[in-house]
């Protein structure tokens, strides 16, 4: 059998960063918590003891990769601080699948951490 591993779900957003965990061996995916700031997902990251980052990469309705200079920033210091393998996965729909499960947009907390549950179960399902 395989080693357990532990998985981060992170849906970005320039204001708040949605949460989700989930592992491999049950590969259920559960929403977390909502932060605002790479700090706070390190922390958490150490807290959960996560082993792999899954992060929602926000590719355009056409397919096309965004340049959003804020999310590759992102990126880049998650990968450096966390020290952890980060895992892109295609975002497209997952905050309108959110609202469709009760995150309502107005509920931004619950918004984006069942977007993060939504995007990191897809990648627990593929994997």
């Amino acid at each position: 059998m395989s080693e357990i591993k532990n998985y981060l779900g992170i849906d970005w957003g320039e204001k708040r960063i949605g949460l989700a965990t989930g592992d491999n061996e049950v590969k259920l995916a559960l929403p977390l918590t909502t932060v605002g700031s790479l700090a706070e997902v390190i922390r958490i990251i150490n807290e959960e003891q996560s082993d792999v980052i899954v992060v929602g990469d926000p590719v355009k309705m056409s397919g096309a990769t965004s340049n959003n200079p804020q999310w590759l920033s992102f990126i880049a210091q998650l990968k450096e601080k966390s020290g952890k393998p980060v895992e892109l996965v295609d975002e497209r729909l997952s905050s309108l699948a959110a609202d469709a499960l009760g995150g309502a947009a107005n509920e931004t907390a619950g918004r984006d951490e069942i977007a993060a549950a939504i995007l990191l179960q897809q990648y627990l399902e593929n994997t």
